[in-house]
């Protein structure tokens, strides 16, 4: 699922409502916001194999938060029985921007 359909979660299952729920509690140490509404999350697929594969980026490509938020990403699931194993994987294309922030993260962050 992307960015979009985990902030719009009325449409989801119970398992992708339990995987939002999950990755809003991941708080970008920083900022002190979560990582959906920050925008840092583009997509996250489990598979049928039990893999959940994550798909971020980082507010600026030397992050040096980025250890620290993937190892939360990875200690966040281990209670979540269909999660055997969580691959996170960065990427920077596209670049995050403010625009990918939501309108609670901006009012937060004092952007708006």
């Amino acid at each position: 699922m992307d960015l979009e359909k985990m902030r719009d979660t009325k449409n989801l299952n119970e398992l992708e409502r339990v995987i939002v729920d999950r990755l809003s509690n991941v708080i970008d140490p920083e900022l002190g916001v979560d990582l959906i509404n920050l925008g840092l999350i583009y997509r996250a697929d489990l598979t049928d194999e039990g893999i959940l594969k994550i798909l971020l980026t980082l507010t600026t490509p030397m992050c040096p938060m980025a250890d620290v938020i993937i190892d939360e990403l990875n200690e966040t699931f281990v209670e979540v029985p269909q999660v055997e194993e969580v691959e996170v994987t960065i990427t920077f294309d596209p670049p995050w921007s403010l625009d990918k922030l939501s309108r609670y993260a901006k009012i937060a962050l004092g952007v708006m």
